[in-house]
């Protein structure tokens, strides 16, 4: 039993971390809080994770690895409803990482790692919300041209990643607060899914429409 508690106490501190860095931002938050909020000495946390950049990285792997997991879905998208709820999960992913994406250039500039990893993560949603368009294509919902099936998944990838920014300086003293979650991810799907609009059938884009009003009744 007692060879189970070095990982226990592993994981206890990522998720305080991750709770920490998602109330208050991640440059605002230092290894001498994360210790003091877990109860335990500096020295024990830097015996499992040295530096607060390995604090990031491990939450970010964790990220990814959900990340790539939900992105399989996207090939079983056929109509709005499908689209709707892959776009609600996707949102409700960088909800539980938004650390992430409220500190992204920051982070970015200070750590080699998250640079070069988030760009497998841009493309890779990239190619996911393209099978997205090509399942909507194939099941007419939308008529959109493959010529710009690129560029309109770039624009719903560039919304889905910044959202929470936008959210932040519209809102800054409330807008990542959990009770504010609900409505911050009804928006965001909303708006990312209404780049569609212009190419949604209409009883597609009349059905997307009752989806978002009934969600955010």
């Amino acid at each position: 039993m007692e060879a189970k508690k070095p990982r226990r106490t592993a994981e206890r501190i990522l998720e305080v971390t991750l709770d920490l860095f998602n109330r208050f931002g991640e440059p605002n938050v230092s290894t001498t809080l994360i210790s003091a909020e877990l109860h335990i000495s500096p020295g024990n946390l830097y015996y499992h994770y040295p530096a607060k950049d390995e604090l990031i990285n491990a939450l970010f792997d964790r990220y990814e690895k959900a990340l790539n997991e939900l992105l399989q879905a996207a090939d079983n998208v056929g109509n709005v409803e499908d689209a709707w709820l892959f776009f609600h999960m996707m949102f409700e992913l960088v909800w539980q990482y938004r650390f992430l994406y409220r500190d992204l250039n920051d982070l970015l500039s200070k750590n080699r790692r998250l640079e070069t990893h988030f760009q497998f993560v841009l493309k890779n949603k990239s190619r996911a919300v393209e099978a997205v368009l090509d399942g909507l294509n194939r099941s007419s919902n939308t008529r959109l041209d493959r010529r710009d099936l690129p560029s309109v998944a770039t624009s719903m990838v560039v919304v889905l990643t910044y959202w929470l920014s936008y959210e932040y300086v519209r809102e800054p003293r409330k807008a990542l607060e959990p009770e504010q979650a609900g409505a911050t991810l009804a928006r965001g799907a909303w708006h990312v899914l209404s780049l569609l609009t212009p190419y949604l059938e209409p009883a597609a884009r009349e059905h997307l429409q009752e989806l978002a009003a009934a969600y955010k009744s």
